[in-house]
C-alpha cells in the first residue's frame, strides 16, 4: 500500500530533522548522543605496556569536544590522542592462523562477540575477490569450510584473551570479496559478497553475490557452507536485521546504474535463530527495493537529491522480479522511474528502532555531488530521514577534513564513529550532537612515497562487548587494531 501525500506530511513532522554539525568540511549530523560530549566523565584506562602515543603528554581542555590532536605514532602506523594506545592483534603475512598459515589479507567488515571465559571473538572478513592465485595470502581452503575452491575471500575468527592471547582460525573458505555485513541478535555473523561473479567467470566455479551465515563459537555450524539465496545475489555491502519485524535490510555497492536499498521480508511463520537462515528455500520471503517521493508526492530517483539536513521521504517498497539475476543484475530490473537509486551504499547498523544507512559519497554517476550521506529508514513510519551531510571535501589531502564514511558503528558512550574511505589521508573520526566533529585516529602506514603517499581506508570499526575497546582495521595490508584509552561518557 502507498502512503498518501498527507501521511507523508503528518511523518515527516514526526520524524523531525537531524542536527546539522560544523564539521572540517560541509555540514554534518549524527544519530541522538554524542561519543564525546562536553560535559564528559572519565572512562577505562590503556594498558601501559601497549605501544601508542604518548600518555604523558598533555591532554586537551575538558570542556572540548574529542580528546585532542593526533600525535605521530614513531612506529609509524597510527596516530592516537594523548593517552590512547593500540594493539596489533592480526597482521596479514605477519600473524598466523591455529593451522600454520599466515593471516589473510585485505581485512574488512568485523563485528565483536562475547566468548567462552571472558574471551572476545571477533569475525573478520577478507575482501579478496577473483582467483586466489592473485593474492600472496588468500584464505586458506580448509577443510569442510570451503563453498568455491576457486575462490579467495572468506572470514576469519580471532579470539582474544583477557591476558592478551590471540588465537585465529579459518571460519569460511572460498567465497568472494567479503566486504560489510553484519551482527544478528542471535549472536552470528552475516557475511556479504561484494561481486556479481558467475561461474565461469574469473575462474570461479560457483555463483558469488550472495550472504553467508557464521556462527564465531560453534565451529562445526560453518561446516559446509550454504548462500542464503533468499536474500538475493548482487554486489552486497552491508545488513541489517530488525529484531522486531525480523526483516532484513541490505546495502549495494555498485554502479552503472547506481546500486539499492533492499529489504527482505520472511514468510510467514517463519522464526529467526541460529543458523535458521541457511534452511530457507531460495525463493523464501519477498525482498524489495525502495521507491521514495517528498511530501509533495514527487518521485525521487536518487537520494543525492537531498542536500539540506532533516529531509525526509517517504518509502514505498516495489518487489525484485529476479532476485538470483538469472541473466540481468538485480539493480538492472528496473526501469529509472520505478525506485530509488544512492551511489556507494556501504555500511549499516540498527539503532533507535531503524536502520542506519551509508552512501559513502557521490561524484558524476549521480545528480548531486556529496562526500557522504547517513539516513536513517523508520520502518514504523516508513520514512528516510537524512542524518549526516558531507559536503565536497576540497583537499583530501589536508589531515582533518573528512570525507567518505563507510563503515560506521554507534558508540556505546553515545555518537557515532565513522571508519574513513575517502581521497588522501585516512581517519577513525568521531561526531557529536553539539556541532563538532573530531579525530579519533589517523592511518600512517604509507603504502605509497613521500612524493605520491598512499593510505589505505579504515575497516571494520566496532566496540567490544564491555566497550572498553574500540576495534578497527587497516585494509591494506590486513592489520587488526585494538585501541584503548580513556573513553568518555556523556553526563545526563
Amino acid at each position: 500500500m502507498s502512503l498518501a501525500r498527507r501521511d507523508l506530511t503528518r511523518r515527516s513532522a514526526l520524524s523531525g530533522a537531524g542536527v546539522a554539525l560544523a564539521g572540517s568540511v560541509g555540514a554534518l549530523a549524527t544519530a541522538p548522543g554524542a561519543l564525546a560530549a562536553t560535559e564528559t566523565d572519565t572512562g577505562h584506562g590503556t594498558d601501559p605496556g601497549e605501544v601508542g602515543a604518548d600518555a604523558e603528554a598533555r591532554g586537551h581542555g575538558h570542556h572540548d569536544p574529542g580528546y585532542g590532536p593526533l600525535l605521530p605514532d614513531p612506529k609509524g602506523l597510527l596516530a592516537l590522542p594523548a593517552g590512547f594506545s593500540y594493539r596489533v592483534l592480526t597482521h596479514s603475512g605477519k600473524t598466523r592462523l591455529e593451522s600454520g598459515e599466515y593471516t589473510p589479507s585485505h581485512h574488512d567488515g568485523t563485528a565483536a562477540f562475547a566468548g567462552p571465559r571472558g574471551t572476545t571473538l571477533l569475525v573478520n572478513n577478507h575482501e579478496l575477490g577473483g582467483p586466489r592465485g592473485k593474492w600472496e595470502h588468500p584464505v586458506p581452503l580448509t577443510e569442510g569450510l570451503v563453498y568455491d575452491p576457486a575462490a579467495s575471500g572468506g572470514c576469519t575468527v580471532v579470539e582474544v584473551h583477557r591476558d592478551g592471547r590471540v588465537a585465529e582460525w579459518v571460519a569460511l573458505a572460498g567465497t568472494a570479496t567479503n566486504c560489510a555485513g553484519g551482527s544478528t541478535p542471535w549472536g552470528t555473523w552475516l557475511t556479504c559478497e561484494e561481486t556479481e561473479d558467475k561461474a565461469g567467470r574469473n575462474g570461479m566455479t560457483k555463483d558469488h553475490g550472495y550472504v553467508f551465515e557464521v556462527d564465531p563459537v560453534d565451529r562445526r555450524a560453518n561446516r559446509a557452507p550454504k548462500p542464503v539465496k533468499a536474500l538475493g545475489r548482487f554486489a552486497h555491502e552491508a545488513v541489517v536485521v530488525d529484531p522486531r519485524r525480523g526483516h532484513l535490510y541490505l546495502t549495494e555497492d555498485a554502479s552503472g546504474p547506481n546500486g539499492l536499498l533492499y529489504r527482505w521480508s520472511p514468510p510467514h511463520g517463519f522464526e529467526h535463530g541460529r543458523g535458521r537462515l541457511r534452511t530457507l528455500a531460495d525463493d523464501a520471503g519477498v525482498l524489495q527495493a525502495p521507491k521514495c517521493f517528498d511530501s509533495g508526492g514527487r518521485f525521487i530517483d536518487d537520494l543525492s537529491r537531498a542536500t539540506r539536513i532533516g529531509t525526509v521521504y517517504g518509502v514505498d517498497w516495489v518487489e525484485v522480479p529476479d532476485r538470483d539475476a538469472r541473466t540481468v543484475p538485480v539493480r538492472q530490473q528496473f526501469d529509472d522511474g520505478d525506485i530509488t537509486r544512492a551511489r556507494k551504499l556501504e555500511g549499516m547498523w540498527w539503532g533507535d528502532g531503524g536502520v542506519y544507512v551509508v552512501s559513502s559519497f557521490a561524484r558524476g554517476e549521480s545528480p548531486e555531488q556529496h562526500d557522504g550521506q547517513v539516513w536513517f529508514y523508520h520502518p514504523g513510519r516508513r520514512t528516510l530521514t537524512l542524518k549526516v551531510l558531507l559536503g565536497v571535501n576540497p583537499d583530501p589531502g589536508r589531515d582533518g577534513a573528512f570525507d567518505g564514511p563507510d563503515n560506521i558503528t554507534v558508540s556505546p558512550y553515545g555518537g557515532l564513529v565513522v571508519a574513513e574511505d575517502g581521497d588522501g589521508v585516512q581517519h577513525l573520526f568521531g561526531a557529536t550532537e553539539r556541532g563538532r566533529t573530531y579525530p579519533i585516529a589517523r592511518n600512517e602506514l604509507n603504502l605509497g612515497t613521500e612524493d605520491d603517499p598512499e593510505y589505505s581506508e579504515f575497516t571494520g570499526v566496532t566496540f567490544s562487548p564491555d566497550g572498553r575497546t574500540l576495534f578497527a582495521n587497516i585494509q591494506k595490508p590486513g592489520i587488526l587494531l585494538a585501541i584503548t584509552g580513556p573513553w568518555k561518557r556523556q553526563r545526563r
